[in-house]
């Protein structure tokens, strides 16, 4: 077996060549001045030599290119920070049987799309017994109780569900990040349910493709899985934190 290399570069032909291939917009009618730009703007972000390699309009101002290039750029894998999973991932009947034995209960889940966010692709895909990625989703774990709130679930309305269900484990999706609001709602959803509930408060759980895990305590929850995330994740992750808490959320 070798060792991992500590200092790497991107591969394209041959190990270590540094080719890169790059995707962006520009708002420049379709046609050779767009790709010289397109070629211009490459070589400025340190790409050299740069080709642009495919070129189409988007509508009547806008072109999409793809470049390719060669970069002279290296990434120590030391100053790589990420947050790596510190849990095993176990089959559903591994988490059922986990969550049996030590709550003696199911594990109640309220999830939703909090704010204005109306796109519950993210939180279906965990929640749904359909679930994503080969998956089944969390409805298909026997000791799990789902309650899925859908759409536009204000902060006031997630609380109070999470009180009235009893919540062990509160999951929260965010899609929409325009001035980042994902960002701002979580905070906000975090401080409104540590204010009502304060150590009874459930595990909060923030995901969506814009979350980066690092910022779980800048924004208040427990949790934050990014995109790609599968239901198996979650529940591994849920079966890992009631082990590891002396005394269940609702006992």
């Amino acid at each position: 077996m070798t060792s991992a290399k500590r200092h790497v570069r991107p591969y394209g032909d041959t190990t270590g060549d540094g080719m890169a291939q790059l995707s962006f917009t520009l708002p420049v009618p379709h046609g050779p001045r767009a790709d010289g730009a397109a070629q211009l703007l490459a070589n400025k972000m340190g790409m050299d030599p740069a080709m642009v390699v495919h070129s189409h309009p988007i509508g009547d101002d806008f072109t999409f290119f793809v470049v390719y290039g060669s970069v002279t750029h290296i990434v120590d894998l030391d100053e790589v920070k990420v947050v790596e999973r510190e849990y095993p991932l176990l089959p559903p009947s591994d988490v059922n049987s986990v969550i049996k034995r030590r709550l003696r209960r199911k594990l109640v889940v309220v999830g939703g799309c909090i704010g204005t966010d109306a796109h519950t692709v993210g939180i279906d895909a965990i929640l749904n017994i359909k679930g994503f990625a080969g998956e089944k989703g969390l409805e298909y774990y026997r000791e799990l109780r789902v309650v899925n709130l859908g759409a536009q679930v204000s902060v006031p309305e997630l609380v109070k569900s999470a009180r009235t269900e009893k919540a062990d484990a509160v999951l929260v999706s965010q899609v929409v990040t325009q001035r980042d609001a994902h960002i701002l709602n979580t905070q906000e959803m975090s401080a409104a349910f540590r204010e009502a509930m304060g150590e009874r408060c459930p595990l909060l759980i923030a995901g969506g493709p814009r979350f980066d895990p690092l910022m779980a305590g800048e924004l208040g929850v427990d949790r934050v899985f990014g995109r790609g995330t599968t239901p198996g994740e979650v529940a591994s992750y849920l079966a890992h934190a009631i082990q590891s808490t002396k005394e269940p959320a609702h006992s």
